[in-house]
């Protein structure tokens, strides 16, 4: 698809519309270059007109998920090491659908991005007209890219951290956009680490979905990476809770990453020569840079969080000689990714570690382990097999103990069956009806099915992923 070269600049949001009524005016942004490699991507449809570029028309829609996307492309592609494309399954280009029917939802399903709208309280939300969430969607799918691996594997904590990659996507790609930086800095006095408009994710679609389900978001967006919530290992967790409480579903539970995430981004925003606009926007660009390596490098265990934040440390040894690493074992430390002990640990080891972290590349890792989950258990006529997070660990490291120390990480067989067991519960699987028993349990619901169990070219069964919402 070519884009119309007359067009100078375009109208769209700087990263969300806001909570109706909207108040907050349109930036100009240049025309995207939406076919940049290494991660190419469209909007489906014809390129509109130059006239009806307004919010509220489709022309504006258009081109506001054209530069989200773009924006998300151009922030993540010099960051992933060379040769790196798109998950096999995208067809070349990562291709956006805007309206993909009545929801408040949108998704990355290992081919493209979807996007929905629906009325609420008179108010007509659309998915993709907000930099929040296109830039969340694209996030799994540039993680995708990364670690494809990461996709079918049942573990909260791996599903937890793609939903904080796809948060941390929405805070960094629009992070240099106008002059978004600087108005974060004079909404929170200097200090990042303070809710905003780049703190808060998705405020349009979080209102909309508080006028159905009230207690189902954040109460002033869909999730705010300014939190205070502690780690506690998700098998712990009950899987439904109201957005004030911490659960093991995916994105409640992604909430503590992000959190730290924010702390760590403040953290090197402050040790920049400069605490201004353009020091933040730099800061954006090394958290970056440390996210990508350490991702590359982490093995899949059921103890996900803590292990990333020690492949944090040690890419930051590796690009960085060390120099951030107070910022990123505070932010850790707070949110209980890592104990005090562990952060300790997790130093003292990085620099044995950095020859994985520079040498990682997409899709590293071997085939990952599975085990059965029999029939009876979910009232099937057959049984069906789960991928386990099961590699060997690089740092003995977990998620700290409320306490004192560090927790005993699960085995991975529980890590997934409690996954299993979640997805089952929250009404997530997809299941054929020849499957089902009278009394299977599998629960009635209209809510996107994120799994499905299918059935392989060998005739075995398996319950894998269907997307990322």
């Amino acid at each position: 698809m070519k884009l119309k070269t007359k067009l100078a600049n375009v109208q769209t949001w700087q990263e969300d519309p806001g909570e109706p009524p909207i108040e907050r005016t349109p930036i100009q942004r240049q025309t995207p270059e939406m076919g940049r490699p290494p991660l190419p991507v469209a909007v489906a449809g014809e390129v509109p007109a130059e006239s009806g570029d307004y919010p509220g028309s489709t022309e504006f829609r258009y081109w506001v998920a054209a530069d989200a996307m773009s924006r998300a492309s151009e922030f993540w592609g010099p960051l992933m090491p060379a040769g790196t494309t798109w998950n096999r399954n995208v067809d070349k280009v990562l291709t956006a659908q805007l309206d993909s029917g009545d929801d408040l939802n949108a998704y990355y399903d290992g081919q493209g991005v979807r996007f929905f709208k629906q009325t609420v309280a008179g108010v007509t939300v659309h998915s993709g007209e907000s930099p929040d969430v296109v830039c969340h969607e694209v996030g799994h799918a540039v993680l995708d890219a990364l670690r494809p691996q990461f996709w079918g594997v049942l573990s909260a904590e791996v599903g937890a951290l793609h939903e904080s990659f796809g948060d941390m996507s929405a805070i960094l790609a629009s992070l240099s956009v106008g002059a978004l930086a600087d108005e974060v800095l004079i909404e929170t006095q200097g200090n990042p680490t303070r809710s905003s408009r780049l703190s808060r994710l998705a405020e349009q679609l979080g209102w909309a979905i508080r006028q159905i389900a009230p207690t189902a978001v954040d109460p002033d967006c869909l999730r705010n990476a300014a939190n205070n919530y502690f780690y506690r290992d998700p098998v712990t967790l009950r899987p439904n809770e109201p957005a004030s409480l911490l659960s093991s579903e995916v994105h409640s539970f992604s909430r503590v990453f992000t959190g730290a995430f924010l702390e760590a981004l403040a953290g090197i925003f402050f040790q920049q020569p400069s605490r201004d606009g353009k020091a933040l926007v730099e800061a954006g660009h090394i958290m970056g840079r440390l996210l990508v390596d350490a991702l590359l490098a982490t093995p899949v265990v059921p103890a996900m969080y803590a292990q990333v934040a020690a492949h944090t440390l040690a890419a930051d040894k590796a690009d960085y000689d060390g120099a951030y690493g107070m910022a990123l074992r505070s932010a850790f430390i707070r949110h209980g990714i890592l104990s005090p002990s562990d952060a300790v640990t997790a130093a003292e080891a990085a620099p044995q570690h950095m020859a994985a972290i520079t040498g990682a590349t997409p899709g590293r890792g071997a085939q990952l382990a599975t085990i059965t989950v029999p029939a009876e258990r979910y009232g099937l006529t057959e049984s069906f097999a789960v991928s386990t997070p099961a590699e060997q660990p690089r740092f003995a490291v977990a998620g700290a103990d409320p306490a004192i120390g560090s927790l005993t990480p699960v085995d991975p067989e529980r890590a997934a069956e409690t996954f299993v067991e979640d997805l089952f519960r929250q009404g997530r699987v997809a299941v054929a009806e020849e499957l089902l028993t009278p009394n299977a349990a599998v629960v009635d619901t209209t809510r996107t099915r994120t799994h499905a169990i299918t059935r392989e070219s060998s005739g075995a069964l398996v319950l894998d992923r269907l997307l990322f919402i």
